[in-house]
């Protein structure tokens, strides 16, 4: 009897097994994989552009009195190469002023030509910049001189960037022995990139 048992208690196991074997198992929901995350493509800056730029300059002297601020604003033009994260570039600038510094002595313009370096964050470029600079100060005539500054532009489209730009520079050597002068200006500009 004990045998018996076992036996019947086999065969219900190998019948159990075997069902089991027939049932379907219950479909299973799709997995969906998640869509890789999109690939930032950093612009590339390599080509010129052109545009115009305007706001604030603020001019000292070593004579006494002989100061003031104001509005100036005018065009660039320039080249930049893209160099991966890096981009370098030289461009020109030409500023009219509005600024007065004594009576019949103003800052008619000022000229730059200079070069730059960056680096790209995203759509922008956060460069140092420096060079030549110019300044016409009706009266006392023109002088040479420096700058040394830094700025930021950023693209809003593949052909269109706006920025800021802040400028110290050094002049001396205008038609009055010993005067020199300083300025620092900000500005805002827009360009268009060919």
């Amino acid at each position: 009897m004990k045998y018996l048992l076992s036996a019947a208690a086999a065969s219900a196991l190998l019948a159990g097994t075997a069902f089991a074997g027939n049932i379907e198992p219950a479909p299973m929901e799709p997995v969906i994989a998640p869509a890789p995350a999109p690939v930032f493509s950093s612009p590339n800056w390599t080509g010129f552009y052109a545009g115009g730029q305007l706001g604030y300059a603020d001019v000292d002297t070593n004579a006494a009195g002989v100061d003031g601020d104001g509005l100036i604003g005018g065009l660039v033009a320039g080249y930049d190469y893209d160099l991966g994260n890096w981009v370098i570039g030289a461009g020109l600038d030409y500023d009219w002023t509005d600024v007065s510094l004594a009576p019949a002595v103003d800052v008619d313009s000022i000229w730059r030509a200079k070069l730059r370096g960056g680096y790209k964050l995203g759509n922008g470029l956060l460069y140092a910049t420096a060079g030549y600079a110019s300044a016409d100060v009706s009266t006392i005539g023109d002088s040479d001189g420096y700058f040394v500054g830094g700025g930021y532009e950023h693209l809003v489209t593949q052909n269109i960037s706006v920025g800021g730009e802040i400028l110290y520079h050094e002049f001396d050597s205008f038609n009055v022995p010993g005067l020199d002068a300083d300025a620092t200006t900000a500005q805002v500009r827009a360009t268009f990139r060919f």
